[in-house]
């Protein structure tokens, strides 16, 4: 168990505001249970809105939308009747399991950590902190496994070039935390976004698509920008704490960055294998006419549509070719059983997604989310709130509520349902609309307590200076966290007023 917070006379009034934030967090239900309380919430606001006579006018059509009552004799009807059908149809339910069954493959066989290993074996001591901080955000790919290989391996890092691994621990740490959101790999949550991004989208364009690559360029941008504003903090103010070293005796309890032969072997073979594919795969998007092409561009092409299929079949075919050479896959049976272990992994999520899925269809059919956006947007449009100024007012929101809702999921799928449509009536496409929200789900994260992994880096802190506590891992974070987002947010502003896409068929406005 974590010591007890120790301020150490350092930031006692943020200490003290995070340890009120970690009450009322932990007094929220889960996240389950959360969209049924909002549920019935929303069935009592139907029941109030639709007897005023309340609704708005449709931007689209122009006609009249009166609010529906979700506690009538209909909308009963709906609740039950299309239940299976809303859970069937939610955007993410498929692809999040196509794609985490190919994520199995990579991590399971051991591929991502000895990626990862490799990648900072050797590293000199003045590009450490760049290479770990750029991997806190590639390691993603590994969702929440990511803090369990990384973090540890940090610490092991810095002391292996004679630096402080404190600061290994809390680089790692931060990155991963702070820069979830920032992947320049296509990930798990990617797929979960863009799904809860286009069913909000749809509120108010029933054709709206939002695909996983959606953000893809802003993230790559971002994910260099991160690691560089991490380097800077770290070299610049962290390295200037006092009581860096740890304590005497104390060191690694994990395994060390040197590869087995096996396992260098392993990566030649995955390299080699994903090299093969991917080349496979231009060859067949590339040439004019050719199968994965399509005649509509980048954003109707039959190669954007199948994105989260080719995503699992890359990591897919990476872990099974290093599985092979490790031996860690020794007959073709072991592959399907590696995968449905990945299902199992997500089960909760499965779980968690009808209860969200039943709560966007409750939204959109009392039309209760295109009252509040066009209400909103309306609001906006006659102050004459320019759009720059509104985005940060969104993101502000969400930052502040991502400290108490550390769940990205359960917070986008809450807000998207009204920032999205509200975005989109002021001619912001939901792409810009989920990457402003991608800044706010990973700004607070590193210095939330109501974040499990927070006390895990904690933990691993407590393995170099046993005495450190709340306080001690929130000094480090702080900075880094503050710089990283108000960098992250200069970016989006800078990126948007010039108007570069956020991804293959992604407009920023």
């Amino acid at each position: 168990m974590p010591a007890a917070p120790d301020t150490g006379g350092r930031l006692p009034s943020v200490v003290r505001a995070l340890d009120v934030v970690e009450r009322l967090g932990n007094r929220l239900p889960h996240p389950f249970w959360l969209f049924w309380v909002l549920s019935a919430l929303l069935g009592l606001l139907s029941l109030g809105l639709a007897a005023a006579g309340i609704g708005a006018t449709d931007p689209g059509s122009g006609g009249w939308v009166p609010v529906r009552n979700l506690l009538s004799g209909d909308g009963l009807a709906f609740a039950v009747g299309a239940a299976l059908d809303s859970y069937r149809s939610f955007p993410p339910l498929v692809t999040i399991m196509v794609v985490i069954m190919g994520v199995a493959l990579a991590e399971r066989t051991g591929l991502l950590r000895a990626a990862l290993r490799a990648s900072l074996a050797n590293v000199p001591a003045s590009l450490v902190v760049f290479v770990l901080a750029f991997l806190g955000t590639v390691s993603t790919v590994a969702s929440a496994a990511a803090y369990v290989i990384l973090v540890p391996l940090g610490g092991i890092a810095f002391q292996a070039v004679g630096r402080s691994p404190i600061l290994g621990v809390v680089v790692a740490y931060t990155s991963i935390a702070s820069g979830y959101d920032a992947n320049p790999v296509p990930t798990p949550n990617d797929v979960v976004f863009a799904g809860i991004s286009t069913a909000a989208a749809r509120i108010v364009d029933p054709d709206a698509v939002v695909t996983p690559l959606a953000n893809w360029y802003f993230n790559i941008a971002s994910a260099l920008l991160l690691a560089a504003v991490i380097t800077l903090v770290t070299e610049l103010l962290l390295t200037r704490r006092d009581n860096l070293e740890p304590d005497e005796g104390t060191g690694s309890h994990d395994e060390g960055l040197d590869l087995s032969a096996d396992e260098r072997s392993g990566l030649r073979w995955a390299f080699l294998a994903v090299l093969t594919l991917l080349t496979v795969t231009l060859l067949l998007t590339a040439p004019a006419g050719a199968p994965l092409r399509g005649d509509g561009g980048a954003e109707g092409s039959p190669l954007m549509a199948g994105v989260a299929f080719l995503i699992a079949v890359v990591f897919g075919i990476g872990g099974i070719a290093f599985g092979i050479r490790t031996g860690v896959i020794r007959t073709f049976d072991d592959v399907p059983a590696i995968m449905a272990k990945g299902i199992v992994t997500v089960a909760p999520v499965l779980v968690f997604f009808f209860a969200i899925s039943q709560f966007l269809a409750y939204f959109e059919w009392t039309n209760v989310g295109t009252l509040l956006s066009v209400a909103t947007s309306d609001l906006l449009r006659d102050i004459g709130a320019p759009t720059w100024l509104v985005l940060l007012t969104v993101l502000g929101f969400l930052l502040v509520l991502n400290i108490v809702i550390t769940s990205g999921t359960a917070m986008w799928a809450i807000t998207a349902p009204v920032v999205v449509p509200m975005l989109m009536l002021l001619d912001v496409p939901p792409d810009t609309a989920q990457a402003v929200f991608r800044i706010a789900d990973s700004g607070s994260t590193s210095i939330s307590p109501m974040s499990p992994y927070f006390l895990l880096a904690l933990g691993f802190l407590q393995r170099y200076r046993a005495g450190a506590g709340i306080g001690t891992l929130v000094s480090f974070t702080l900075p880094l966290a503050l710089f990283m987002t108000a960098a992250w947010t200069v970016l989006f502003l800078v990126w948007w007023s010039l108007g570069i896409p956020l991804g293959p068929g992604a407009p920023v406005r």
